[in-house]
C-alpha cells in the first residue's frame, strides 16, 4: 500500500503561481505514471498532468503552457509548478501515482491517491 499526501495549496490572486508537492510513501514497480488530477465543484475529475517513470510528460489542454509538472525518482516525489493561475483553475487537487505506460492508463479512476489540496483562485 502507497500514500500519498499533498501539501502546497492555498489562496492565490489570478495571474499569481502555486507549487504543489507530492510524497509517496514507497513506489510501483514496473512502467508507471505519477501525476495531478482536479475537481471543481459539481464537475467530473479531470486529469491536469502526469509524468511517466520513462520521463513523457501529458498535460491536459487547460493548463498547456502554463503548468509544469516534474518528478523525483529518487524522493518519490512529484511537484506541480502552476504559473498565470486563472479562476477557473479552482479545485481540489489530488495527486495519484498508477501503473501505466500510455496515456490510455491515465483515463480511470485506478492506482493510490492522495487525499487532495484545495487550491482557490479569486479574481
Amino acid at each position: 500500500q502507497v500514500q500519498l499526501v499533498e501539501s502546497g495549496g492555498g489562496l492565490v490572486q489570478a495571474g499569481g503561481s502555486l507549487r504543489l508537492s507530492c510524497a509517496a510513501s514507497g513506489s510501483i514497480r514496473g512502467g508507471n505514471a505519477m501525476g495531478w488530477y482536479r475537481q471543481a465543484p459539481g464537475q467530473q475529475r479531470e486529469l491536469v498532468a502526469s509524468v511517466f517513470s520513462f520521463g513523457n510528460t501529458v498535460y491536459g489542454d487547460p493548463v498547456k503552457g502554463r503548468f509544469t509538472i516534474s518528478r523525483d525518482n529518487a524522493r518519490n516525489m512529484v511537484y506541480l509548478q502552476m504559473n498565470s493561475l486563472k479562476p477557473e483553475d479552482t479545485a481540489v487537487y489530488y495527486c495519484n501515482l498508477r501503473r501505466a505506460t500510455g496515456t490510455a492508463d491515465l483515463k480511470s479512476g485506478d492506482g493510490y491517491w492522495g487525499q487532495g489540496t484545495q487550491v482557490t483562485v479569486s479574481s
